[in-house]
């Protein structure tokens, strides 16, 4: 008896899984298709994409990612970007 509890417990939960990838899938081509539709109206999904990667982060971390590139761009010469430009302003505070 134990033996068929347990594969229908199994058979369970791999229907599960099953129809859960199925959701993941359908939702991954609607995720695909807003991509499509921001670049036809002229949006870097690129940009989109690092966009929503930075709002799932903590702002504390976002701000330590931020202040290390500028460190890091400040270090390597390459003032005359925007984000380089503002790490030489911040030194220039600091000091």
């Amino acid at each position: 008896m134990t033996d068929n509890r347990s594969a229908t417990l199994l058979r369970s939960i791999v229907e599960r899984i099953e129809r859960l990838e199925e959701e993941k899938k359908a939702l991954s081509e609607d995720i695909k298709e807003v991509y499509g539709e921001a670049k036809g109206r002229g949006f870097d999904t690129k940009i989109i994409r690092k966009v929503i990667s930075l709002r799932k982060k903590d702002p504390d971390d976002r701000a330590e990612e931020a202040a290390l590139l500028e460190t890091y761009l400040s270090a390597l010469g390459m003032s005359g970007t925007p984000l380089g430009d503002y790490a030489d302003s911040r030194q220039g505070e600091a000091a």
